[in-house]
């Protein structure tokens, strides 16, 4: 079966190879830019089309700034709301770290590349601080590094799109 997000991945070129350092600190030979690759509307709609037609949500969420268009793109498709995570809860205004309405909700949480999944733990924390019910994650990449792993001891399934075996094998 041939993965259609994956091919799109790579014609869109998300993936670069050379020396890079990830958000973790680890280094890797390989880089894949979803952020920069969303930035291109054919792309984007597919992306929010694959996450509305599998998977079911009243809201779908992204912390800011990589999963917003993600989730925006969703949101579009499946004609659902969106909601933004801040990364640092504001102090002024109407404060908080959500943007959006999440309480009671079952939310999705969506996000660009996951690793070992450590930035998504913020977002689904943050989530369940609000009062959402969340119980899986979609990732457009999984770099298969641990993220599935570690979303399962916090109860939440990690859904990737695409896997980094999968682009790598292109």
């Amino acid at each position: 079966m041939v993965n259609k997000i994956a091919e799109i991945l790579i014609e869109h070129g998300a993936i670069e190879f050379g020396e890079f350092t990830l958000a973790s600190g680890a280094k890797s030979s390989y880089y894949i830019d979803i952020k920069t690759a969303c930035t291109k509307p054919a792309l984007l709609s597919q992306i929010g089309e694959a996450i509305s037609e599998k998977f079911e949500f009243d809201v779908v969420a992204g912390v800011a700034v990589g999963a917003v268009p993600i989730a925006v793109a969703a949101s579009l498709s499946s004609g659902r709301p969106f909601c933004i995570i801040r990364k640092e809860e504001k102090e002024y205004g109407l404060s908080g770290n959500i943007i959006g309405d999440v309480r009671g909700k079952n939310v999705l949480l969506v996000e660009d590349v996951t690793t070992s999944g450590g930035s998504v733990i913020y977002g689904i924390n943050s989530l369940k601080d609000a009062g959402a019910n969340i119980d899986t994650v979609v990732c457009v990449v999984d770099r298969e590094q641990g993220a599935e792993k570690r979303l399962a001891v916090e109860g939440v399934t990690l859904k990737p799109l695409a896997s980094v075996s999968e682009l790598l094998s292109k």
